[in-house]
C-alpha cells in the first residue's frame, strides 16, 4: 500500500479497499491529522452506539470531527487491532487506552459502513462479537485466534 495516495482515492489504477481506507483513516487520527480523516468521511456520516441514534450520536461530519478532536486531547484514543472485511462494511477492533495502573482492556469494535469509498455510518460496540452479530456471521477464527493471544 502506497502511503501517499490519497484517502479513498486509488492506487494506479486499483481502488483502494475499504479496509485500507479504514487503516489509513485511523493512522490519520492517531496522527492527529484531522483533515486527512475528514476526506474519508461522507458529509452526512453518522455516528452513534448499538442502541441506535441518540441525541449524544453524531450525525454529520462536523460533529464527528468535534467528537475525535476532543478524545484526542483527553487523551481516549486506542490502539487499532484489526480491521476485518465485510464486503461494504468493515469492522475496525480496537483497544481503548488503559487508565493508570489498568492491565485487562476488553476490546471494542466499530461496524463501519461505505458508500463510494466514503464512511457513511459507524455504530459502536461493546465487544468485536457484539459487530459481528450485527452481520450475522461469526468473526473469521483467525481474527478471534490473534485477539485472545493479544496482551489485554
Amino acid at each position: 500500500m502506497r502511503q501517499d495516495a490519497p484517502i479513498g482515492g486509488t492506487i494506479g489504477a486499483v481502488p483502494e479497499s475499504n479496509v485500507q481506507i479504514a487503516r489509513r483513516g485511523f493512522q490519520a487520527l492517531e496522527r492527529g491529522e484531522i483533515d486527512a480523516l475528514a476526506e474519508i468521511l461522507d458529509p452526512d456520516v453518522k455516528w452513534h452506539g448499538s442502541e441506535g441514534l441518540t441525541a449524544d450520536a453524531c450525525h454529520d461530519r462536523d460533529q464527528v470531527l468535534r467528537f475525535i478532536a476532543q478524545a484526542r486531547r483527553r487523551g481516549a484514543v486506542g490502539e487499532l487491532v484489526e480491521v476485518i472485511d465485510a464486503g461494504e462494511q468493515v469492522v475496525v477492533v480496537m483497544r481503548p487506552p488503559a487508565p493508570e495502573g489498568v492491565t485487562h482492556r476488553p476490546l471494542r469494535a466499530n461496524l463501519t459502513t461505505f458508500r463510494e469509498g466514503k464512511v457513511v455510518r459507524m455504530v459502536a460496540y461493546q465487544t468485536p462479537e457484539e459487530a459481528f452479530a450485527c452481520l450475522q456471521t461469526p468473526p473469521p477464527s483467525s481474527a478471534i485466534a490473534s485477539w485472545s493471544g493479544d496482551p489485554r
